[in-house]
């Protein structure tokens, strides 16, 4: 093993041991490298998840290795790190580690954190949700150009309702859009307005688009994940790397480079440069309100639809429907 060595961030000493510690075997990155790399996006990533909870994968032995999700920072961490009280779906609560700089970045990637999922809310109010998350998830069949068809359906759509949003690679085989909120909504409204979202624009466009919850309703339609903005509910960061033997980020692009970019190019090593020399594609962001969409939801509402299905782990929400598969509905 390599010698530690010891880095000045946020006026802290922080001490990165093994940093020749191979993480990424398909391009041979190490540890100090994505060290180095975190250092190099600091300004547009604390822009994004800064003051924000976050769940830890930690992989120590590299993205080849095994893993597993940390809600609660260890009571070995040190004292200077902030963390906040955070809840599951049950009612569990636990003390996430807070993205408050680069330092508490650094040293979750020296517990071996090779992915950062963010919750949608700022520290002190976590009843707040200031970002709408469209989670574009293909389906089998679907290919990418298919993913762009709908992120630029989604974008129109959003555009049409006065909603500015923004788009990134999710660092794997989908696509992320996102909408900054005014501090006006909880979670639960944020999901209605996501629900409304998904079920318009599978009206619009009924053979490329899914709003239905059951993968055996979906077809070779992009499914429109509307469940990633429900309550306690985290996203794979904005300028994170993912848990990929490749190193691939999860990369705000412009919207103008969509036809063009190739996710998979997208990586620890091509990033910084790419920042350096066209900037931040997500500055200027500036909050956005919701109100359209919870109209939107209010008229299906009305006019006899249902709440959409929530995941298993959650408790039966009111007006939900039955929380089964159609098919196994019908047996029964």
């Amino acid at each position: 093993m390599s010698a530690a060595i010891e880095l000045e961030i946020d006026g802290r000493a922080l001490a990165i041991t093994n940093p020749d510690k191979i993480y990424f075997t398909g391009r041979d990155n190490t540890k100090l490298d994505l060290v180095r790399y975190y250092q190099a996006v600091a300004g547009p990533l604390l822009g994004v998840i800064g003051d924000r909870p976050v769940l830890l994968e930690r992989y120590p032995d590299g993205a080849s290795g095994k893993s597993w999700f940390q809600k609660r920072v260890p009571k070995s961490a040190p004292d200077w790190l902030q963390t906040v009280e955070v809840a599951t779906p049950n009612g569990t609560t636990s003390d996430a580690l807070v993205a408050h700089d680069l330092a508490h970045i650094l040293w979750a990637v020296n517990q071996g954190c090779l992915g950062f999922h963010v919750w949608p809310n700022h520290v002190p109010d976590l009843r707040v949700a200031d970002e709408l998350r469209i989670d574009l998830d293909p389906s089998p069949g679907i290919s990418f150009d298919d993913l762009r068809r709908a992120a630029v359906r989604t974008r129109e759509l959003l555009t049409e309702l006065g909603i500015e949003s923004f788009v990134k690679t999710s660092g794997s085989r989908g696509l992320h859009i996102y909408a900054m909120l005014e501090p006006r909504w909880d979670g639960y409204e944020v999901r209605a307005g996501a629900v409304a979202l998904a079920r318009e624009l599978e009206r619009r466009y009924p053979t490329e688009i899914t709003a239905q919850w059951w993968k055996e309703q979906r077809g070779s339609r992009v499914f429109v994940d509307f469940n990633q903005n429900a309550p306690h509910k985290t996203v794979f960061g904005a300028w994170s790397v993912r848990p990929r033997v490749g190193a691939q980020v999860s990369t705000p692009i412009a919207w103008a480079e969509l036809d063009t970019v190739v996710p998979d190019e997208l990586t620890l090593d091509t990033v910084p440069a790419r920042l350096a020399e066209r900037g931040d594609p997500w500055a200027g962001r500036t909050p956005q309100s919701i109100e359209p969409l919870l109209a939107m939801s209010a008229r299906d509402l009305a006019g006899g639809l249902m709440d959409a299905p929530w995941p298993p782990q959650y408790p039966k929400m009111p007006n939900e429907p039955p929380r089964v598969q159609p098919s196994r509905a019908k047996k029964d």
